[in-house]
């Protein structure tokens, strides 16, 4: 069974069920029915909170070296739909992090920092100080971020979150224990895990116990 499929119901997840409820005697089929849809609810919470990065993360991630031009950069960003590129040196090791932020700031376009305020944006905007212009043939290395936010694949995705709010960023690079980048956590990636697990949480109201029959149903 997959990750993404919702695990069965341990014994503690009944037990807290019938906690809920109050009782564990004397129960009627429609009292296991609710016990099974309440375990299976309890299934789920706990399988949300051990959720992992490699759970979530987009695993083809696109790479560009330090001596490549930003144009190139822009052109490999356009031609797979990502706003972001890990760095990466000869042996694959992430050196740095290249954005469509990064690509605006070059050129001269005034692009809102997250970890600053919207009024500081504006004093950047209007400021009199000329602008340090880049060309599209520099390399890459000019203008990365080389101070790059990282997770691991088996850090909870409670933990990711809680580093993607710490540092203001919108996402994180996955490396391996060699530092070579694997996968990249986008604010997009949160949000189809969380409608999924949203999904699953409806099926299971929907079908508590499977397809077992109800009380008075045909058999």
């Amino acid at each position: 069974m997959s990750r993404d499929e919702l695990q069965p119901p341990r014994r503690e997840d009944f037990e807290q069920a019938l906690d809920e409820m109050g009782h564990v005697v004397d129960v009627s089929v429609n009292d296991l029915i609710e016990v099974a849809d309440r375990a299976r609810k309890h299934a789920l919470l706990r399988e949300r909170e051990t959720l992992r990065v490699h759970d979530v993360m987009s695993k083809s991630v696109e790479t560009i070296r330090p001596d490549m031009s930003l144009g190139e950069a822009a052109d490999k960003m356009l031609y797979h739909g990502v706003s972001g590129l890990p760095v990466v040196d000869s042996d694959n090791r992430l050196t740095g992090l290249i954005t469509e932020a990064d690509l605006l700031g070059a050129i001269g376009l005034p692009c809102h920092h997250p970890a600053q305020s919207f009024w500081r944006s504006l004093e950047c905007m209007f400021s009199a100080r000329p602008l340090q212009l880049h060309e599209p043939e520099e390399p890459v290395q000019t203008v990365m971020t080389r101070s790059v936010i990282t997770v691991g694949a088996n850090e909870s995705l409670h933990g990711a979150i809680a580093t993607m709010k710490e540092h203001q960023v919108k996402r994180l690079v996955v490396i391996d224990d060699n530092g070579s980048p694997i996968g990249m956590v986008t604010r997009s990636n949160l949000v189809r895990a969380f409608f999924h697990r949203v999904r699953q949480a409806r099926e299971t109201q929907r079908d508590p116990i499977g397809d077992a029959p109800r009380e008075g149903a045909d058999p």
